[in-house]
């Protein structure tokens, strides 16, 4: 027989030694029994626990319990369980040593739960942290089964429609898109319609999926089961898949009703990117029960309604995003100004505000806030308000007002106040302004920027391209119905290049803070990464999330590091980027909404792909300001300084030929720190004079001299040459008219020594009456072309 032909010999003959002992008239107690029985056969002292075992399922079939129950000790629920139960009663019983089974008295039968090699510390531990897991789970199930008769939520408390700001046209849908079909299921079975399946909320977060979800169930006044997606994963297999059944299973119970998963990617990731076969069945559970979800039944009208959000969606199974489960994708971005300024008189209706407050300007001040963002400045504003009572209300209450912080009067704010008090008591405009400085918006951690308070003064000039920037960006955000009654498509993408220093970057800005759009600004180098796949992945995920918050601007600086011209040697990562570049400028996924900038001053090291309308469609050249620009650019840099009445703008700017934007902002900061320097040196000798005693100086505001603007401009020269201000020139008739670029002014300048050396001996032109020559006759040659 073997060694399964012994064990089944010596548990059969315990068995029936235990069966005697209990027919008897008064059978002993399990412990007795085990006493008496080891005492009367030694070879049973090695297997007390097997003698355990046995009368645990020998009491249990004289209970009448377990009237089924099968000749065989494996390791089940049951088991486990009144093994626990017995266990409370004395827990000592269990081996006293380490002793085990002979290994030919295991049994091998198949089926049957290996009970010979059992008595270790080990196993004891295992099998105590496996009945605790199983207990916890029934538990759990048990109290699940208990809260299943109640409805999860009150419709008549949570928020409505009316208490969400800036999504008007949004509820309007939804109104007739999903209420209207809960309200009346019996319409939709007339017409032989099928309902709607699922709605999936994405957006980042805190920009109100939740809340949205609440506001529906709401509205609609059905069963309202919220789940975290976390809370359905159980550690137990199976037992996810349970939960989601039993989910559903409620909800059906009192259809119409509407089941709110959150976090949905957490349970429905996609199924090739999962390593457990566990993660795969609960994805494939949860489709199922959406399936039958959506069924209207004959014998009960109604349905169950899935809403989920996520601020993953690519994260999701694409089953789960195909029709007739989740039918609806409803992206909740970052709201625009007019739709802040909605949501704050949502947030502020209950608050006592001073008598002029403005919420648009409020609105204007949070670029990049969200819903939750603006709740939280809320809360900020009345924070900031409570302490200015409180220190308010410390000072009147003390006596020592010189010291107050030191006063006696422990107790100040226990001190009730009086209904005069209290009527002066409101939260006001600073307190708001004050606010804007502390709230930290949410999409700044995600890569967007906060719109800059820079304007069109601050630059100086370039009307021309402030003109261009308004017709194609400004005006179709601000009249964006038009745009879209009318089928008027604008240009998206520009270039802006030119010399270092010209202000291509504040002019990106100026139009980011005109048009009021978010703003997200790239410096290019930071998206290369050493991994393979990761800087596509960046830009991507960059373009994604300025889809999802459009009207949106993408400023890329410095986008010659990311687009240089394929087919270089050395160059296969920044060529993967350039094609991914070019795929997001016009590629499958729209653009709608997505205006991109970018600056260089290197345009003719860019993929010329790069360049064509669709993609940086408008290229717009940058030049060195003239003499009445740099006039502009010096009242713009001196606004906040105070100038002396003999500084003459126009002389200065007369005398800074050829001076970048960048150089006249270093001329002032020069000009105003040796301004600085004199006050400095007058405090110090005063100091020197007093014997080391503190001086504070005479002079209420830093005045700037003339002759601290020529001590400064006797120090700085131009950052630009006439030779890259020739280039640059001649680089833009280049693009004018369509034609390849100039090479840098680094190579020309190298052919010009080797040229005029050579042009010396043999009367050779120099490279750059050539290089006019070329241009002349390929422009005409382009002309007739084009």
């Amino acid at each position: 027989m073997g060694v399964a032909g012994k064990s089944t010999l010596f548990e059969k003959l315990l068995r029936r030694r235990v069966e005697e002992m209990y027919s008897s008239s008064t059978p002993p107690a399990n412990q007795l029994m085990i006493d008496g029985l080891c005492e009367k056969y030694p070879e049973y002292r090695r297997h007390k626990r097997l003698l355990k075992r046995m009368l645990i399922k020998q009491t249990i079939k004289n209970n009448g319990k377990r009237k089924n129950e099968e000749d065989r000790w494996s390791f089940n629920d049951d088991d486990i369980t009144s093994r626990k139960k017995t266990k409370k009663i004395n827990i000592n019983v269990a081996c006293r040593g380490n002793m085990s089974l002979e290994p030919s008295e295991q049994s091998s039968e198949g089926g049957e739960e290996d009970i010979s090699v059992v008595s270790s510390s080990e196993d004891e531990a295992s099998d105590l942290t496996k009945s605790m897991l199983r207990d916890r789970y029934s538990e759990k199930r048990k109290h699940k089964h208990v809260n299943s008769k109640v409805n999860a939520y009150d419709a008549a408390v949570g928020p409505r429609f009316k208490d969400l700001g800036g999504m008007d046209a949004l509820l309007n849908e939804l109104t007739m898109d999903v209420i209207f079909p809960l309200y009346q299921p019996d319409v939709l079975a007339t017409l032989g319609v099928n309902p709607m399946a699922g709605i999936l909320l994405h957006g980042p977060p805190g920009c109100g999926k939740t809340k949205l979800a609440h506001a529906i169930a709401n509205e609609a006044r059905v069963s309202f089961y919220k789940v975290s997606a976390s809370e359905l994963i159980s550690g137990i297999s199976g037992a996810s898949e349970d939960n989601i059944r039993e989910l559903f299973s409620k909800a059906h119970r009192t259809a119409p009703s509407i089941v709110f998963i959150d976090e949905i990617d957490a349970i429905g990731s996609k199924r090739e990117n999962l390593q457990r076969g566990m993660e795969t069945r609960i994805v494939t559970q949860l489709m199922t029960c959406m399936d039958e979800a959506s069924k209207v039944r004959d014998d009960k009208p109604g349905y169950v309604l899935v809403i989920a959000a996520t601020n993953r969606p690519d994260a999701l199974d694409t089953a789960l995003r195909r029709p007739g489960r989740f039918d609806r994708e409803i992206s909740l971005g970052a709201p625009d100004e007019d739709a802040r300024a909605s949501i704050l008189s949502v947030l502020t209706q209950n608050l006592k505000l001073e008598g002029a407050f403005d919420l648009v300007k409020i609105s204007r001040l949070t670029p990049g806030f969200v819903g939750a963002d603006l709740a939280a400045l809320v809360s900020k504003a009345a924070n900031l308000a409570l302490c200015r009572v409180a220190v308010g209300r410390k000072l009147e209450l003390c006596k020592d007002t010189e010291h107050w912080w030191k006063t006696d009067n422990e107790h100040w704010w226990m001190k009730a106040f009086t209904p005069e008090d209290k009527a002066d008591i409101r939260i006001t405009m600073l307190d708001f302004e004050e606010a804007t400085k502390l709230v930290q918006p949410s999409l700044k951690r995600q890569g967007f920027s906060v719109i800059p308070n820079v304007k069109w003064e601050d630059v100086g000039g370039l009307e021309s391209l402030r003109r261009e920037f308004y017709k194609h960006i400004v005006r179709p955000i601000k009249y964006s119905n038009s745009y879209q009654k009318y089928q008027v498509k604008s240009e998206t993408g520009f270039l802006l290049y030119g010399p270092a220093g010209c202000g291509k970057t504040l002019i990106a800005k100026a139009v980011a803070s005109e048009a009021r759009a978010n703003f997200i600004h790239i410096q290019g180098p930071e998206l290369l990464n050493k991994y393979v796949g990761e800087a596509e992945l960046a830009l991507r995920t960059i373009f994604n999330r300025a889809r999802t918050c459009s009207p949106c601007i993408l400023f890329f600086d410095e986008v010659d590091a990311l687009t240089t011209t394929r087919g270089k040697d050395g160059g296969w990562v920044v060529e993967r980027l350039v094609n991914q570049f070019l795929i997001e400028l016009d590629g499958g996924d729209q653009r709608k909404g997505v205006y991109v900038i970018g600056a260089t001053n290197r345009p003719e090291v860019m993929d010329r792909a790069l360049l064509r309308p669709g993609r940086f469609g408008k290229l717009m050249y940058v030049p060195l300001p003239d003499q009445d620009e740099r006039v502009l650019i010096l009242k713009a840099l001196s606004r906040n300084n105070h100038l002396d009445a003999d500084v003459d703008l126009n002389a200065i700017a007369r005398s800074c030929e050829n001076f970048s934007g960048a150089d006249l902002s270093k001329l002032m900061n020069d000009a105003s720190n040796a301004a600085f320097e004199e006050i400095i040196s007058e405090i110090e000798e005063a100091e020197v004079e007093e014997a080391g005693a503190f001086v504070s100086s005479s002079k209420d505001m830093l005045i700037i001299k003339a002759i601290h603007i020529e001590q400064s401009l006797r120090k700085i020269f131009p950052s630009v040459s006439d030779e890259e201000k020739e280039h640059y020139h001649l680089m833009s008739k280049c693009f004018i008219h369509r034609t390849p670029p100039l090479r840098p002014p680094e190579h020309r300048s190298s052919l010009t020594s080797f040229e005029t050396d050579n042009s010396r001996r043999s009367g050779a032109f120099s490279v750059d009456v050539c290089l006019r020559f070329f241009i002349t006759l390929v422009s005409s040659y382009n002309e007739k072309c084009w």
